[in-house]
């Protein structure tokens, strides 16, 4: 047997002890996966669904369908986000806390028949293997590397003409004029950029580019224009979009812009989900045939100063 089929074993084995088959977890007229989510709300964290959905790795429909579950039996409830209200916080009614409590009591009540008269040295001994069980597996599962925002440098202005050009061709039909614009505000950028006013960031993170924004002078004293926000596909949903804006956003009040603005499409629905997020109002939209495509422009500002 090796080690991967040795690993297995165990796995079956602790399965099987903690009675995970069993139709109803801890005889407590629960699934598991009910269970696992009476006990993560019980920690008071304030998790939404989405970022529980995350932590626990399960799929949001399958989440969604236990919540619903838990809420109908009156353990669950949702009360609306402070900051965001299109989100909603979940909590534990009283009987979930109830019911939280007496999960626990259960666990803890199995868990100590399993260690009952063994010797107080053992025990430690086997908990120690547990922890640095887990410690192991922690640090195979470790974050990547923390994602770096550069200035522009050699090399990001092509780059960046190049995923405009392929991304926005794939996903939306563009055709080569809208490479060839982001070509000339770039262009235009590295000519004529004003370093005590302008300036762009390029994501990085273990030795490639993720995104990029750029802060730029508008056509007013004390307007500034947010530009070249891009990222790639495989770096959305990880919160990078938001501290892009931010630093986008916080070096345009420090430079003393007053206002921004901003030009996108109305296609574009998760960034604009984003700038209304952060406060951002929609001023105009226009239907015309950009890039070879139909199209409705966007026009979004926001008052720095507020």
């Amino acid at each position: 047997m090796d080690e991967i089929d040795r690993i297995r074993a165990f796995n079956r084995a602790h399965t099987r002890r903690l009675g995970l088959l069993r139709q109803g977890y801890l005889e407590a007229g629960l699934s598991l996966a009910e269970a696992r989510v009476i006990f993560e709300l019980a920690d008071g964290i304030g998790w939404t669904a989405g970022a529980l959905s995350q932590h626990l790795g399960l799929n949001e429909g399958y989440l969604s369908r236990l919540l619903s579950r838990l809420s109908k039996s009156g353990l669950v409830e949702k009360t609306r986000h402070p900051q965001d209200g299109r989100a909603h916080i979940l909590g534990l009614t009283r009987d979930g806390l109830i019911r939280a409590a007496e999960l626990t009591a259960l666990s803890r009540a199995q868990i100590e028949s399993w260690v009952d008269g063994m010797p107080e040295a053992e025990l430690a001994q086997l908990v120690a293997r547990m922890e640095a069980v887990e410690a192991s597996l922690a640090r195979q599962s470790a974050p990547a590397p923390e994602v770096e925002l550069r200035d522009l440098a050699i090399g990001d202005a092509g780059w960046l003409v190049e995923q405009h050009g392929v991304l926005y061709a794939r996903d939306e039909g563009f055709d080569a004029s809208f490479e060839a614009l982001v070509a000339e505000i770039l262009a235009d950028f590295i000519r004529h950029r004003d370093p005590a006013y302008e300036r762009g960031w390029i994501a990085w993170q273990d030795g490639a580019r993720l995104g990029s924004i750029f802060c730029v002078k508008g056509p007013e004293p004390g307007l500034a224009k947010l530009r070249m926000f891009l990222l790639l596909p495989e770096a959305r949903g990880l919160g990078l979009g938001q501290r892009l804006l931010d630093t986008c956003m916080s070096y345009a009040r420090e430079t003393g812009y007053r206002r921004m603005v901003l030009w996108t499409h109305e296609s574009h629905e998760a960034a604009c989900a984003l700038y209304r997020k952060n406060g951002f109002s929609l001023d105009s939209a226009v239907p015309v045939t950009s890039f070879g495509v139909d199209l409705v422009e966007q026009q979004w500002s926001i008052d720095l100063a507020g």
